[in-house]
């Protein structure tokens, strides 16, 4: 099939090399010519494992194009797949006009019978808005929710669990053929449906997050072990092991609070209550400041080891990165920030003001306090000897839990978690 994909960030970089790789005949448009040059050179925005190979593999064989050039890339397209990452502001309130704004620029160029498939994060009754407004244009408008995750994204594209598609059942032949080469169990539903169902998961998983979080508050001070009760309630058959449930930090990056958002002004705006919804928000909230209370007391002049800076391992990406939040609130305080981290570009302006150092132990050498703020895997082997000889005082702030293994009953190491009494 020929097929373009709009807007080349992540999910708009991965769809496109995956696509191609299945055998269609892919164009990336994208309005920013420096990311159209970025991946003609097999750059891709976001770091991740395995693109840059498959940008290079598709564009050399020939089924795969980069353009900004509208005109070209939209009226002989079958499919038109919008990718774009929906813009959220610093209170996870997300810009649905700019997707739309977009989507508009292409439209003088859309051919009848084309099929516009959205998986950009926008709310239900975004489709149903745009297919009566384009209805004289003669296409037809469907929805298959972003379902990647940084890190492993091009798996998660070839073998998905299960790909949820609304539409009208006349466009099922079409996304049929185009998903062909891909796994998965296909989950056919309206096109509002589909759009609730992206805020559902993502609205679920949140409350899963705080919910947690919650418990893990009360059991520091009660002397229970959040980690011990999450094996208590993953071992209950009606949760499972796989449920979103691990103490830790609040839920970052936008995706899920920009989910919780949306559910929230659906309501307002149908004069429904949603007061889980305002609940999950408030909670999580509450416990974005779990980290900042552990360090409220160390002084201005202190140094604070962080490892980790981007927004989950296996990415590049700083974007509303928790980490990048804490080093900037240290620095406010005064505090010196030496942090590390195997990803993150080093020249980035989120870093400004923050030394790097070259290992983790180089980042720890000194400190009065050392954060594991992003669980990259080589943290793991972090011996108790080796953050004893590096730090001034050997203390660690693990939030998640993640070095508990090695760390966490070594007597001469203060080692603090989510939910582990004091």
């Amino acid at each position: 099939m020929r097929v373009t994909v709009y807007g080349l960030w992540h999910l708009g970089s991965v769809t496109a090399a995956c696509l191609a790789d299945g055998g269609h005949t892919v164009v990336g448009l994208d309005p920013d010519a420096v990311t159209i040059a970025n991946l003609r050179a097999n750059k891709p925005a976001v770091d991740e494992p395995g693109l840059a190979a498959l940008l290079t593999e598709q564009q050399h064989a020939n089924r795969l194009r980069f353009t900004s050039d509208e005109a070209t890339a939209i009226p002989s397209a079958e499919v038109v797949w919008v990718c774009f990452d929906t813009p959220v502001d610093s209170s996870d309130n997300a810009d649905v006009k700019w997707v739309r704004d977009r989507l508009e620029d292409i439209a003088p160029h859309l051919t009848p019978g084309t099929l516009v498939l959205v998986s950009s994060q926008v709310p239900v009754g975004f489709g149903k808005k745009l297919a009566t407004d384009w209805a004289a244009r003669g296409v037809s408008v469907a929805c298959s929710p972003e379902n990647l995750r940084l890190g492993q994204a091009l798996d998660c594209f070839r073998k998905p669990d299960r790909v949820v598609l609304g539409c009208d059942a006349s466009d099922r032949a079409k996304l049929t053929e185009l998903l062909a080469p891909f796994g998965g169990d296909r989950v056919w539903m309206s096109v509002a449906s589909a759009e609730m169902t992206k805020h559902a998961v993502n609205a679920f998983l949140a409350t899963s997050v705080a919910f947690i979080n919650e418990l893990a508050r009360i059991c520091e001070v009660v002397g229970a072990d959040a980690k011990e009760v999450e094996r208590g309630l993953k071992s209950e058959q009606r949760i499972g092991p796989k449920a979103y449930l691990s103490p830790g930090t609040a839920f970052a990056g936008g995706t899920l609070a920009r989910d919780i958002g949306f559910l929230l002004d659906l309501a307002a705006e149908n004069a429904r209550p949603a007061h889980l919804f305002s609940g999950v928000r408030a909670s999580n909230e509450c416990q974005k400041n779990w980290l900042r209370d552990q360090l409220s007391g160390v002084p201005a002049g202190a140094t604070v080891a962080v490892l980790g800076l981007t927004y989950k391992p296996g990415t590049d990406t700083l974007r509303r990165s928790g980490s990048v939040e804490l080093c900037q609130w240290l620095l406010t305080r005064g505090v010196k920030v030496r942090a590390h981290d195997p990803a993150a570009n080093r020249d980035a302006a989120e870093l400004r003001g923050v030394e790097l150092a070259d290992t983790a132990e180089g980042a720890m050498r000194g400190a009065d306090v050392s954060v594991l703020a992003t669980p990259w895997p080589e943290y793991r082997t972090l011996t108790p000897a080796q953050v004893r000889g590096a730090m001034k005082k050997a203390k660690v702030i693990d939030p998640t839990h993640f070095l508990s293994a090695g760390l966490a009953n070594d007597p001469t190491i203060a080692y603090v978690a989510a939910g582990r009494a004091a």
